[in-house]
């Protein structure tokens, strides 16, 4: 049975849709020199810092910067696209006496927006569409959209157990998903066996401890190991994981070497496309462990995956992250990503819930090889 009406999405326009930040950047490195230039990673959180990076700021009461405001690249296909799947709305703040400048940028560079689906306002919670787009983590936090969903930018890499995205390509293919899940689907055995299984929980679910039991027992399986950020000698080594520093992070992302990154708890996550490859290569399955939204990039560049959330009470996750060797600081941090995470169970494919460690491999079992 299908939904009997469109989705609806409201988009931000700064930092979404129209460069602000990165434009404001290059305005301020043309104007005062820096030395070495400003990048976009000195602006680590919104508001002032008491650093070159509020020499931004003015640019923002300007009407010359909202009239020459760039457009991102794709970002006039990837609202063409989004019209086709789900009604679309703009949702953005901006002084008030440059709402008529927004207005008409919005108005010329996309066309397929109404001019009634244009609202002018930073008081996003009084939007109750079903899908929120925005860089602005207080938004997404205080949504009243049944999926906020959060673009990854610098100033908001604190954020931990939302969804998010990194590009437009991974926010179509999270509304794909999230469309699919009004439907009535069936628990049964896939259609085909998975090339790529993901294994989606909080942290604390036990989704390695889970992954690893079940490559012990299930031969044609291999692990694929990510990379982080996340220092070995201050937490609990997990060998799920290659330990690389900030920069290598970032050098590996920026040239396109992840297929898919995100920050937890302050700390980098992310896996190589090349890596999925070579597994398969091999005529091997791929199995992973990733939050929903590296499970949501693999559905973007790979066919053939299966999603399953790891399902555990919260007693027990509460448990598991307070035994942890981790900083009080990313303790927090996961505790509280706990109610956002369990939110994202109805979009994945399957759903094991269990008692014992046993059980959940005898249910992933019973999923991938219909035994």
């Amino acid at each position: 049975m299908s939904r009997k009406y469109r989705l609806s999405t409201a988009l931000d326009v700064d930092d979404l849709l129209m460069e602000c930040t990165a434009y404001a950047i290059r305005l301020a490195n043309e104007k005062y020199k820096f030395d070495p230039p400003m990048t976009i990673y000195e602006k680590e959180r919104w508001g002032k810092q008491g650093t070159r990076a509020d020499s931004i700021y003015p640019y923002f009461r300007d009407p010359e910067f909202y009239r020459t405001q760039p457009v991102y690249e794709g970002a006039k296909e990837f609202v063409r696209r989004l019209s086709q799947m789900t009604e679309v709305y703009i949702c953005t703040a901006v002084p008030p006496e440059f709402m008529g400048i927004r207005a008409r940028r919005i108005l010329d560079e996309f066309p397929e927006i109404p001019p009634e689906h244009i609202y002018m306002g930073s008081s996003k919670d009084k939007i109750h569409t079903d899908i929120l787009f925005d860089d602005a983590m207080h938004n997404i936090l205080n949504s009243g959209a049944k999926y906020p969903i959060l673009m990854r930018r610098p100033w908001n890499q604190e954020a931990t157990g939302m969804l998010a995205v990194n590009n437009y390509e991974e926010f179509l293919k999270l509304v794909e998903v999230i469309a699919e899940s009004y439907s009535i689907t069936s628990q049964d055995c896939p259609k085909a066996a998975p090339s790529i299984v993901v294994l989606v929980g909080p942290s604390g679910s036990g989704k390695s401890k889970i992954a690893t039991r079940f490559l012990a027992r299930t031969p044609g399986y291999e692990k694929l190991v990510s990379y982080t950020t996340n220092d070995p000698t201050a937490v609990e080594r997990n060998d799920w994981y290659n330990y690389v520093s900030l920069d290598t992070f970032r050098t590996m992302c920026e040239s396109g070497e992840m297929f898919q990154s995100t920050m937890y708890a302050g700390q980098g996550y992310g896996s190589r496309k090349a890596d999925v490859e070579q597994i398969l290569a091999q005529g091997k399955r791929v199995l992973t462990t990733m939050d929903i939204c590296g499970a949501m990039s693999l559905k973007t560049h790979f066919k053939n995956v299966t999603t399953i959330y790891i399902k555990r009470n919260r007693k027990a996750l509460m448990a598991s992250i307070l035994r942890k060797n981790s900083s009080i600081e990313d303790k927090v941090n996961r505790l509280t990503a706990i109610e956002y995470e369990q939110q994202n169970a109805e979009l994945c494919d399957y759903v094991v819930s269990f008692d014992t460690y046993d059980e959940a491999v005898e249910q992933l079992c019973a999923i991938l090889t219909c035994q």
